[in-house]
């Protein structure tokens, strides 16, 4: 072997503290990635007057005069049958944003299907809407293992939460659940994960409304 080809081994270290190097900032730059996909917390919904006051405990509200209206929520869900959100009207409607690849949406799967099904003889409906899973098979998996009854519309690239008015929902903020009153407008919000005594105390002012 020529000393042209040759390397010594202090190159070879150093051409591994550098490829370790570029793998950590790959790897940094897909943990920053995950986390901005799913998030715990949040309360900005990202510009726009949506007329929302948030609450000291992380709940967004709107006066009744002062509500926009649900966009158009309609089409399959993750076990493949159709759904329109607005059938719904004249009921309660929980919407609940989630991922199968969220933990904060797995930590409070089970509180929101024991909400569900306290409140759903009150006229009071649930509908999920399941973002950014490649496919329905996690999502299905994922509702299978909670327990969860109630139907989620399949949004994979997230074009049912770009329907609503700019500063509704935050992309960023998943889980992010909102309470539609009998007239289908948006009376509260929250851009992160709730407990069972949270979704309670958002829902409970809008049912109590004649």
């Amino acid at each position: 072997m020529s000393a042209a080809t040759r390397t010594s081994p202090r190159s070879t270290t150093r051409n591994r503290s550098r490829r370790t190097a570029a793998l950590s900032t790959v790897g940094a730059a897909v943990a920053a990635l995950l986390l901005s996909a799913c998030t715990s917390g949040g309360t900005s919904g990202g510009g726009g007057n949506t007329n929302f006051v948030l609450g000291k405990d992380g709940i967004a509200t709107a006066d009744k005069g002062e509500r926009a209206a649900a966009p158009d929520l309609s089409g399959e869900t993750v076990d493949g049958k159709q759904l329109d959100v607005a059938a719904y009207k004249g009921q309660v409607v929980v919407l609940n944003v989630w991922g199968s690849w969220c933990p904060p949406c797995r930590a409070e799967a089970s509180g929101f299907e024991k909400v569900f099904q306290d409140l759903k003889g009150q006229g009071v409906q649930f509908v999920g809407i399941n973002t950014r899973d490649t496919s329905t098979s996690p999502a299905r998996a994922f509702e299978k293992q909670y327990g969860v009854s109630y139907p989620s519309l399949y949004d994979p690239t997230g074009k049912l939460m770009l329907r609503f008015a700019k500063g509704t929902l935050n992309p960023q903020a998943i889980p992010s659940t909102l309470v539609l009153d009998r007239d289908g407008k948006i009376a509260a919000r929250s851009l992160s994960a709730l407990s069972e005594e949270k979704l309670r105390k958002m829902i409970s002012p809008v049912l109590a409304e004649k």
